[in-house]
């Protein structure tokens, strides 16, 4: 029998490449249910989009000149708070910004640099430096599956208008950090490196421990030198910013994070937060993600001898542990895009572009139904869009990460099971 790919060094080139063409022949000329799902899906998004366009032109992008720092720009005035109180040896998680650091302590050290600004200034810097960081990293994708250029830039066009690139960069969000982060431990994974990116992922989830599933992803494929590499990583990297703020600023983060709730609103996408919105108990969600995240794992774990960690399989992964973390932002979805494209080359298009354009409505979306307009139960209906966004993303991306087996009788089964074998 072939060994798990996972085992094995990196695919050739050539290899992935006829992956990605065996992939788009079994899509050529097919509308079949998922398709046609796909396109009406897609007309809706963007007939939603133009309408609230039109009743809301005050987007999120115009905002992004305002100075307004305490209450618009709040995120990053919340992250330079803390640097600064770093840089003068006070308490990282006791600053005047009007929200709580809910961040661990290496973030604080990270963005030591922007504490020597005034505030205005370096969030302009932070956000231009993450604007670039989103693009690049979203081309580097693109370049990585071969995507055609005029893909790619219709992509980064897309990514540009959206509403959770325009929310991070208006709030000063980090995901543009961890998406930088995540892009290359998987584009290390697809060249041989799988130390190297386990090492990557650590970081990545030292920053943000609610993504610390995808370091179990090499657990279920019996991948233990990246398991132990990622755990090692992300420890290190934490105690990092530990010593570097005082061991207290670690209890006072754990402190802040058990203490901090599911909130209801909108634009909290995972699961305990659709149980809120819903009147149930937060912890209700919290089970039914965690039953998700097993699931998820337990079924990469039957077929682990299909799944590539180079493919989708991480960024499925990362949606399930969204989808059960007490607070996942809207935004976290950009996180997610590079797992859309690697769909291109696996024949599924339909859903990668379907899952980039529902991205495209804007925020104005939760406005428009008020509770006491509309009812409590359409409007939590209503405002569970993202939450919906977020398990189709998981959903598309499982399905993708197993291979079919080599027995079926497709031209791009067969070629995908081949290069398991061949790598």
């Amino acid at each position: 029998m072939d060994p798990p790919p996972a085992d094995l060094p990196d695919r050739p080139a050539a290899a992935r490449s006829s992956v990605g063409a065996a992939g788009r022949r079994a899509g050529v000329g097919r509308w079949d249910a998922g398709r046609i799902a796909a396109a009406v899906l897609v007309v809706l998004a963007l007939a939603v989009t133009v309408v609230l366009d039109v009743w809301h032109p005050d987007v999120l992008a115009t905002l992004l000149p305002s100075p307004d720092m305490h209450e618009l720009h709040v995120d990053f005035d919340t992250f330079r708070y803390s640097s600064v109180a770093l840089s003068q040896g006070g308490d990282i998680y006791a600053t005047p910004a009007k929200l709580p650091n809910l961040n661990p302590p290496l973030l604080s050290v990270l963005l030591l640099p922007f504490a020597w600004l005034d505030a205005l200034t370096a969030y302009r810097i932070f956000a231009g430096l993450t604007l670039l960081i989103t693009v690049g990293a979203l081309l580097a994708v693109g370049r990585e599956l071969r995507l055609r250029p005029v893909v790619q830039v219709a992509v980064v066009l897309a990514a540009l208008a959206s509403s959770p690139l325009q929310g991070t960069l208006v709030l000063g969000q980090i995901y543009p950090l961890l998406l930088a982060g995540l892009v290359a431990g998987w584009i290390a994974e697809r060249r041989g490196h799988p130390v190297a990116a386990a090492v990557l992922y650590g970081v990545v989830v030292a920053l943000k421990p609610s993504l610390a599933p995808i370091l179990l992803l090499p657990a279920v494929q019996r991948r233990w030198l990246p398991l132990r590499a990622g755990i090692v990583s992300a420890v290190v990297a934490t105690l990092v910013g530990v010593l570097a703020a005082g061991p207290s600023s670690a209890f006072d983060w754990l402190r802040i994070a058990f203490a901090t709730g599911s909130p209801d609103v909108g634009d909290n996408a995972s699961l305990p937060g659709l149980a809120a919105r819903f009147g149930l108990p937060s912890a209700v969600g919290l089970v039914a993600g965690a039953l998700l995240l097993v699931g998820t794992l337990g079924w990469l774990a039957r077929h682990r001898d299909r799944v590539d960690p180079a493919g989708t399989a991480v960024w499925a992964v990362l949606a399930a542990g969204l989808l059960v973390a007490p607070i996942s932002w809207h935004n976290y979805s950009l996180l997610l895009w590079p797992g859309l494209l690697a769909l291109v080359p696996l024949g599924r298009g339909a859903a990668a572009t379907a899952g980039i354009t529902v991205a495209l409505i804007p925020v104005s979306w939760g406005g428009e139904w008020a509770p006491e307009v509309v009812g409590p139960a359409v409007a939590a209906v209503a405002r569970s869009l993202y939450c919906a966004i977020l398990l189709g993303y998981w959903a598309v991306l499982l399905r993708a990460a197993v291979a079919p087996p080599a027995a079926e009788s497709t031209g791009h089964g067969r070629d995908r099971a081949g290069v398991a074998s061949r790598a």
